[in-house]
């Protein structure tokens, strides 16, 4: 497993502990609101959509399935959708939802915890895209892990379309501090993007945008990035 000791040095908390219970919060909140994120794809997943139908993807990972909404847009779609979720309570929301659509032969649904090497082959997808994962609980050192892995699994040329809430976020900086720009609200704890970390994670890839989008009321500023594996890994310094 990808993990490093995290501890506050004026508290003597140990955050790697405070990490970890984000599987069973996020597990509980999956399994008691249905629809938490609403019933309609994504505004993300459209556009990776079109990115992908233009690029010639036709197998992708997504990482952090959640309820499925992404999923079965996918699947809908034509693409041949595997995904994972550290949640058990999502991925057996995933499998009975694409079941009662007749999309089983569409979906493989697996609970993996991403900060773990994934569990496929080299070069093994032409598309990785993930929905506000990269800004949940995980550490810089976790990112460089998941990044290192995604060109591991990703073909020559292959895309890796994902989005994280950035600095710009009215919602950043509030909340309890989680190490580095990691804060805690209401029992979630998001990982905030700078551009410079955009570009700190994309070793192994050619950047092909980084946009700005809102998402929801509030609103989450977001930064969409889509990368494309242009050759092999460099280790980061």
């Amino acid at each position: 497993m990808y993990y490093i000791l995290l501890r506050n040095t004026n508290t003597g908390v140990n955050l790697k502990k405070i990490l970890d219970k984000q599987q069973l919060h996020w597990g509980d909140k999956l399994a008691s609101i249905p629809d938490m994120f609403g019933k309609g794809y994504s505004e993300s997943a459209r556009k990776a959509k079109e990115v992908f139908k233009k690029a010639g993807v036709k197998k992708i990972l997504e990482l952090g399935g959640g309820q499925g909404r992404d999923t079965i847009f996918f699947a809908q779609n034509g693409f041949q959708v595997y995904v994972l979720d550290y949640s058990e309570a999502g991925i057996k929301i995933i499998t009975e939802k694409v079941r009662a659509m007749g999309l089983s032969e569409l979906v493989i649904a697996k609970c993996h915890d991403v900060r773990a090497p994934l569990p496929f082959e080299d070069a093994s997808f032409d598309g990785c895209y993930s929905h506000l994962v990269y800004c949940m609980a995980l550490t810089t050192s976790e990112l460089e892990c998941l990044s290192d892995e995604i060109r591991r699994i990703l073909k020559l040329g292959g895309i890796n379309i994902y989005t994280a809430r950035n600095t710009e976020d009215p919602l950043y900086k509030q909340g309890i501090h989680r190490g580095e720009d990691m804060y805690e609200m209401d029992g979630f704890i998001v990982h905030y993007f700078s551009a410079e970390k955009i570009w700190h994670l994309s070793k192994g890839f050619e950047i092909i945008s980084i946009d700005r989008c809102e998402e929801s009321r509030l609103p989450r500023r977001l930064f969409r990035v889509t990368l494309k594996k242009t050759r092999e890994p460099l280790a980061f310094s």
